[in-house]
């Protein structure tokens, strides 16, 4: 299947709105938002999320469409607050029939790299699985992320634990 993977536009925040809570409905170990939290966030929150990631260069979305042009997938990048000169790529998600070897994730994970090298001086490019996702663990290391050792809590259930994953050799900054 073809696939497309481009930077969100201001335009898109309903299918925002749609694809962040299609996946915090299938997946919501994956993510420190609860859906019913989600869901009830106004049409302006998404207004103004969608034109802040169009137009920020340290944080952004990346869609992917597959070849009817419906949403399947998504993920950022953003600062990581307190932690000078890192990003992080946050709120990864495929749908599940477009998950696998043959699906869009990989690009759209590589998407998200080259635009924090590419477009911020960050010195760093991290991001954090929860310790039980054994699937997406082994995804992110076979894109070349490793362990760091740092280990923080689920937001959402402080008992389990959060492992911080880098990517080495990262350097970005061609500002």
């Amino acid at each position: 299947m073809h696939y497309v993977v481009r930077r969100i536009t201001a335009e898109e925040w309903r299918e925002l709105r749609e694809i962040t809570l299609e996946a915090l409905r299938d997946s919501p170990e994956a993510f420190n938002l609860s859906y019913e939290d989600t869901a009830a966030r106004p049409d302006r929150y998404w207004q103004q999320q969608a034109a802040a990631e169009a137009a920020t260069r340290e944080r952004t979305t990346f869609t992917v469409r597959d070849q009817t042009g419906n949403w399947v997938g998504v993920a950022g990048v953003e600062p990581v607050p307190d932690v000078p000169d890192t990003l992080c790529v946050r709120s990864v998600y495929v749908a599940p029939a477009h998950r696998g070897t043959a699906g869009p994730a990989a690009e759209l994970v590589h998407a998200a790299i080259r635009h924090a090298r590419e477009h911020t001086d960050a010195r760093r490019l991290t991001l954090g699985v929860n310790e039980n996702n054994g699937r997406a663990l082994a995804f992110y290391r076979r894109l070349g992320f490793e362990d760091t050792g740092k280990v923080i809590p689920y937001v959402r259930n402080p008992a389990e634990k959060v492992l911080i994953l880098g990517y080495p050799g990262f350097r970005s900054g061609s500002r």
